[in-house]
């Protein structure tokens, strides 16, 4: 069964290659303006602009359901390759204590943030977490996100770590859309090993780890590189002991503090270095010469009132960037890719079109999915955003506050 969408105002994001975009290129947004896109099997067949549409097409073709675009812009949808999805409460009460002048470090000290959700977590059954994940999954889909990558980490036991990351692999198995598991056992040390960190670093090496290979349960691992949390040598060693399994790194560094977490994260090749809030000029510079792609989280640095990550000097510089939601219950309750580039233009300075390639191609090369969405490319998954009408691509950045979707269509079917 074949599928024309015609009447689009605009196609965006068209490649025919999957390149990771660096620097200069990341403003590059290749786009058809009055276009059609052929859907077929799930996948897409091909595009063009309307007047180049052959008319034999859609005359005496049975087989073709034909789509009026009515001037709406079509967006490959966006690539989430760094969430916390899998969570079993919200922390509003932390909100309120962020509110009247608590630090993240304050609230992670009185037994608050990670240790919290871990707490709530480890008494949720499998089945309710799941129940729940699957809601929040949905939302984010109807919002336009087409490829997500979820993390573990609010289990920081052997058991609560494969219950997370078990309910990941039910995620997956339903194929809504692509889903990348990070095993972040390494988030942070729980109350009984407070003074034990040698203890816990031994539990994930010894025990999580073969238990996630032998369930296969993980596509990369990630640690929490920070001041307070796991030293830059713990983390290498955690990571090399997960890429003897097969799992590449991705690491969560430079949020609060530089402690080598960049170094780190491009000495054991991470996919990506993520969040980089906190970057001075070396850090910048060691990255934008790496393979490792810099992911910016602007909608935790917003949650957290912090400095946003320096775009413009990681792009200018070089660098290879995405963008991601990093949606958790504690620093950044929301999956809306829709305000995270919107905040990516408003307070990053970035352009509109650097911040969908972020937010696309290169948050599909961030979880290794670049040849399965992320573009508007012929064999690539139909997942696409229709947009209401709009004067311009700018517009949906520039009027932020406003729902411009009109449909999301996950592999050849509206949702």
């Amino acid at each position: 069964m074949q599928m024309l969408i015609k009447n689009i105002a605009c196609l965006v994001n068209v490649r025919e290659e999957n390149s990771l975009l660096r620097g200069k290129d990341l403003s590059i947004l290749p786009c058809i303006k009055n276009a059609y896109l052929i859907v077929e099997e799930g996948k897409i067949k091909g595009y063009g602009e309307m007047e180049h549409l052959l008319p034999s097409l859609t005359i005496h073709n049975s087989q073709l359901t034909t789509i009026d675009a009515r001037g709406a812009y079509i967006l490959p949808c966006w690539c989430d390759s760094h969430t916390h999805l899998v969570f079993a409460a919200s922390r509003e009460e932390e909100f309120i204590d962020k509110i009247k002048g608590l630090s993240y470090a304050d609230i992670a000290a009185k037994g608050g943030g990670i240790l919290n959700s871990a707490n709530k977590l480890s008494s949720m059954s499998e089945d309710a977490l799941f129940d729940a994940a699957l809601q929040r999954l949905h939302e984010v889909i109807a919002l336009g996100t087409g490829a997500i990558e979820i993390k573990s980490g609010y289990g920081l036991s052997v058991e609560a770590e494969l219950k997370m990351l078990r309910v990941i692999q039910r995620l997956k198995a339903l194929d809504l859309i692509p889903v990348k598991a990070s095993f972040l056992g390494a988030h942070a040390y729980p109350l009984e090993y407070k003074n034990n960190h040698e203890g816990y670093i031994k539990l994930i090496i010894d025990e999580m780890l073969p238990n996630i290979a032998k369930e296969n349960l993980a596509d990369f691992i990630d640690v929490f590189c920070e001041q307070g949390f796991f030293s830059a040598e713990e983390t290498k060693r955690i990571c090399e002991a997960g890429m003897k399994y097969g799992l590449r790194p991705k690491l969560h560094v430079n949020q609060l503090s530089s402690i080598g977490g960049i170094e780190t994260a491009i000495e054991v090749n991470a996919v990506s270095a993520d969040h980089l809030e906190t970057m001075h000029e070396e850090d910048i510079t060691r990255l934008s010469k790496s393979a490792t792609i810099g992911t910016m989280l602007p909608t935790a640095a917003y949650f957290l009132r912090m400095p946003f990550p320096p775009a413009r000097k990681l792009i200018e510089s070089g660098a290879a960037v995405a963008l991601a939601s990093d949606y958790n219950p504690g620093s950044s309750p929301s999956g809306n890719m829709n305000m995270v580039v919107s905040m990516a233009c408003i307070q990053m300075r970035m352009l509109p079109e650097e911040t969908v390639n972020a937010a696309t191609i290169n948050g599909a090369h961030a979880m290794q999915l670049q040849h399965e969405t992320g573009s508007i490319t012929i064999g690539k998954n139909a997942n696409l955003i229709f947009t209401k009408t709009i004067p311009s691509l700018a517009y949906l950045m520039y009027s932020f506050g406003n729902n411009l979707i009109d449909k999301v269509m996950i592999n050849g079917r509206f949702i």
